[in-house]
């Protein structure tokens, strides 16, 4: 007769109690200690906010010139002044927000899949699979991101979504080689082992076993990795092969002041204080939740 292993884990509604159970027990008492992530993640749902509601809060049309108002300075009729065409500059850091923000989520979005499903398959195959990935995550690794970017945007026509797809596309290296670090470490685990005994296929343990586990560092990186991906599109559009004009960014913004820092300081300032504040701000909430999501950190 052949041997039959049956496994009884906990079912559905008590997963469900034990995540819970945990982010209030846990969790969110770290986070809520932590000062810093808590003003950090204050700051990120403001600024969510703001580019949901620009089109409400903009006192102007961001793309609209006015002859009469040519490098204004900030005034109680336009509090970060206008620009060389006379547009408000509040009004076109308002949108800016939106195409930031929008490019920051879809690029760690596609960076975040690639990766996690690289890592999983390395980590949990293993052996030859596990060569062959881990040597093109080396690969990419040795060029540098922002001049890879450069060169794969140069043959491409200036737009949001190729930014989005190239920023993705070269980003995943880090968050493969941190779940394959998790992978590793959980498919040696009993229940990973029981799973294998009772015939479950390997789509279901890596998706269904392994993935839920290995979450943490996934979402950590995915938090810094926005930060990151808003300072790239910004760095893009400055150089003027981002997001093109008239539709505003803080990086095309800046590229504009640039000419006019001398006497027009205003048009510098502003859009480079909305980058520091939304990347210092993903920063601050990306190492709360590392932290808190850490066992080894007592607080």
């Amino acid at each position: 007769m052949p041997l039959q292993i049956r496994v009884s884990g906990m079912g559905k509604g008590r997963e469900m109690d034990f995540k819970h159970t945990y982010f209030y027990a846990v969790f969110w008492p770290r986070i809520r200690r932590n000062r810093l992530a808590l003003c950090g993640g204050g700051v990120v749902l403001t600024l969510f906010l703001v580019s949901l509601l620009a089109p409400f809060l903009a006192p102007f049309d961001p793309s609209a010139i006015n002859a009469y108002a040519v490098l204004s300075p900030p005034t109680w009729h336009h509090w970060f002044g206008t620009d060389e065409l006379g547009r408000d500059v509040l009004s076109r850091v308002l949108y800016g927000s939106r195409v930031s923000l929008k490019v920051g989520f879809v690029a760690v979005g596609i960076a975040v899949s690639i990766g996690t499903v690289i890592g999983l398959v390395s980590g949990y195959f293993s052996g030859l699979v596990d060569a062959t990935l881990m040597r093109v995550v080396d690969v990419m690794l040795c060029f540098p991101a922002f001049f890879l970017i450069l060169a794969i945007i140069t043959f491409l026509e200036p737009s949001i979504w190729y930014i989005m797809m190239v920023i993705g596309l070269t980003g995943w290296m880090g968050v493969a080689r941190l779940v394959r670090a998790e992978t590793l470490s959980i498919r040696e685990m009993d229940y990973i082992l029981a799973a294998r005994c009772i015939g479950c296929s390997n789509t279901r343990i890596i998706f269904r076993h392994i993935l839920p586990n290995a979450v943490s560092p996934v979402l950590v990186s995915a938090t810094l990795g926005i930060a990151g991906a808003i300072l790239t599109e910004s760095a893009l559009s400055f150089l003027g092969i981002g997001v093109q004009p008239p539709t505003p960014s803080w990086g095309n913004i800046l590229t504009s002041g640039k000419d006019y820092i001398e006497f027009a300081w205003w048009l510098s300032l502003f859009p480079g204080l909305a980058i520091l504040v939304t990347v210092l701000s993903y920063n601050l909430l990306g190492e709360g939740i590392r932290d808190a999501l850490d066992p080894r950190v007592k607080r």
